[in-house]
């Protein structure tokens, strides 16, 4: 463990998919970078669950690693699947929601 309490995974080949597991009813984090640059967090959502609408400051990259969900932003909605990622734009409400279990990778990079 770090002395943040983290396990450190770097140099380590990790899959994406065991770094989170699905959980019922809810949606599970772990964040597996953070610094002042940027974050990048690993999410697993159970089906019917959801972020609701939220904006942030910085632009979000949103990658499917498993699964198929929907993403709102601005009101507009996509379907991403697994390989896909789609940017969602700084200051723009954008919400996701899960018709079936899915994982995804979450990278945020500060300006």
């Amino acid at each position: 463990m770090t002395d943040t309490g983290r396990e450190d995974l770097k140099e380590k080949v990790l899959n994406v998919n065991d770094l989170i597991a699905y959980q019922p009813g809810t949606v599970a984090s772990r964040m597996v970078v953070f610094k002042k640059a940027g974050t990048i967090t690993v999410f697993s959502f159970d089906a019917g669950e959801g972020l609701s609408e939220h904006t942030a400051p910085y632009d979000a990259v949103l990658m499917v690693t498993d699964g198929c969900a929907e993403v709102q932003i601005d009101k507009k909605p996509f379907t991403v699947g697994a390989g896909e990622m789609i940017i969602m734009p700084a200051n723009k409400p954008h919400a996701v929601f899960a018709h079936e279990r899915f994982r995804m990778i979450l990278t945020m990079i500060r300006e």
